[in-house]
């Protein structure tokens, strides 16, 4: 039963991943309380769907609406996924893993990856990445969920997935419709609005049915049906940063181990992705149109496959950026009509999320309160710009000038935020905070670390401890490290033992 205030109806345009993560969420979350729900999307629509690779938060997302993780993965062909390989980034040849975990335990407040440096400076103490289980476990094709017991090195990491997109927003739906949820086919072809407020009053469908709500949730994509072609809210344009704009997909058989990790390799105009699920692998090439061809990005990404293709490879436009109002009047956008980033770090289902948090955080009363709707803008425009400077990181920490995107970038002017953080780094490998933001610094650290920026200096404290002993724990360290890998199980094996084995078959 709603109250006077409240809003009592709720329409969701467009479905997909990003449509339907909504709806489920509003569902869990506004249940009992007489809210009417409906989301309408057309058979004829195609989705994006090839966000496979998630982060560890999706998790989270899953437990609130009380999802087991079986249920999920065998319902999605999921597998475990550990972090992020990088080959051919800082220079040629190079590779690393980006990690959801930290680097070795802090001591006293100083992160292990100090100490590490302060070791590399005397010497040689090995790659950072070997006092990583999460890096060690990923590179030798091994999985297990994290130890219960605290302070063992198998216990202190995360895990996300890598699952068919698709099949996750179809499995959504169930969810969704099953409590309450109405789904509407149809094609939106009109938008009406208030004539005083400018509010979206009401959606017509190509059959001449409208749709009327108090709170309207834009997730119709690119195309922003509600956002930017009905309300008119703008669009940042990031090209100049992230110039990529396009990309090709295609899914393989699978071939070779089951890797617990997503790999990301750089091309000449781009980079290429593999996403290892249970029945298939996923790839793609996110390239820049300004330094190659339609055809030879198409070529470049068939070439570089290592199965054969299960389908022929679809090719996708974007602009990178994001809409100068997320939330306007009484509309909010989700997903690909808030913006679009390459998911370089698997991020696009991650700002969907985002969206979905901060709208239940603030979620708004028929008199839609203009401080709330600031405090989202505000709160989604850190989101995105915080994840821009992280995959701008990718880009310019670099030593490649083999091509004319990597020369472009090797001569880009960095946005002030990324430029400080770099400085901040380079100077005694400090990373600097942030209120909001996705990457903690061990994020930060990996990549930059991973990319060939070694600060000149670290953290001064570390020299009052005994050189020596400092390399007897580093050396003691990386044994815990490589005795807790070889005791953990295949990854594939790890699956088809357990209750998510779908694409796999069971033991």
């Amino acid at each position: 039963m709603t109250n006077a205030g409240q809003i009592a109806s709720v329409c969701i345009v467009g479905g997909g991943t990003a449509g339907w993560m909504t709806a489920a969420a509003l569902a869990n979350r506004l249940a009992g309380l007489g809210v009417a729900i409906r989301l309408v999307e057309s058979a004829e629509i195609g989705t994006v769907g090839v966000g496979e690779a998630t982060l560890p938060h999706i998790r989270a997302f899953n437990t609130t609406l009380g999802i087991a993780e079986p249920e999920l993965m065998r319902a999605t062909e999921a597998t475990y996924k550990l972090g992020i390989e990088f080959c051919d980034w800082g220079r040629i040849g190079d590779r690393y893993i980006h990690p959801f975990g930290n680097y070795g335990p802090s001591d006293d407040g100083i992160p292990f990856y100090h100490q590490w440096l302060r070791l590399r400076a005397l010497g040689d103490p090995g790659r950072l990445d070997d006092y990583s289980y999460p890096v060690i476990a990923a590179e030798a094709n091994r999985f297990r969920h994290p130890a219960a017991t605290p302070g063992r090195v198998e216990s202190s990491f995360g895990y996300a997935y890598q699952f068919d997109a698709s099949l996750y927003a179809a499995f959504l739906r169930r969810y969704a419709e099953a409590r309450g949820v109405e789904r509407v086919e149809g094609k939106v072809v009109d938008v009406a609005l208030d004539g005083e407020r400018g509010d979206v009053r009401h959606a017509t469908l190509e059959d001449g049915r409208t749709l009327a709500a108090e709170l309207f949730v834009d997730c119709s994509g690119f195309r922003g049906l509600l956002i930017g072609q009905a309300l008119g809210s703008g669009y940042d344009d990031w090209s100049r940063w992230l110039p990529c704009n396009r990309a090709v997909a295609v899914p393989t058989d699978s071939k070779g181990p089951l890797g617990p990790y997503t790999r990301a390799t750089a091309r000449t105009a781009g980079w290429q992705w593999r996403i290892p699920l249970q029945h298939r692998v996923g790839n793609g090439h996110v390239y820049c149109s300004d330094f190659i061809s339609d055809d030879d990005a198409e070529a470049q990404l068939v070439a570089n496959l290592d199965a054969p293709m299960q389908a022929d490879p679809r090719r996708l436009r974007f602009t990178t950026g994001r809409r100068q109002d997320f939330w306007k009047r009484n509309v909010v956008a989700i997903g690909l009509s808030s913006g679009f980033l390459e998911p370089l770090e698997s991020t696009s289902i991650h700002l969907i999320q985002d969206g979905i948090t901060e709208l239940l955080a603030l979620f708004p009363t028929r008199a839609f309160d203009a401080g709330d709707i600031g405090e989202y803008n505000r709160r989604m425009a850190l989101h995105f710009e915080r994840v821009r400077d992280f995959l701008l990181l990718h880009y310019v920490a670099t030593q490649r000038d083999d091509s004319p995107m990597w020369r472009h970038f090797r001569a880009l002017t960095l946005p002030d935020s990324l430029r400080h953080k770099i400085d901040a780094w380079l100077s005694r490998g400090y990373v600097v905070p942030y209120e909001f933001g996705l990457f903690l610094p061990p994020s930060w650290v990996a990549v930059m670390l991973g990319q060939g920026l070694v600060p000149r200096g670290h953290d001064p404290r570390v020299r009052a401890s005994d050189d020596a002993v400092l390399a007897a724990r580093a050396a003691t360290l990386r044994a815990e490290v490589a005795a807790a890998v070889q005791a953990t199980p295949d990854h594939a094996d790890y699956i088809r033992q357990s209750p998510a084995a779908a694409g796999l078959g069971v033991a």
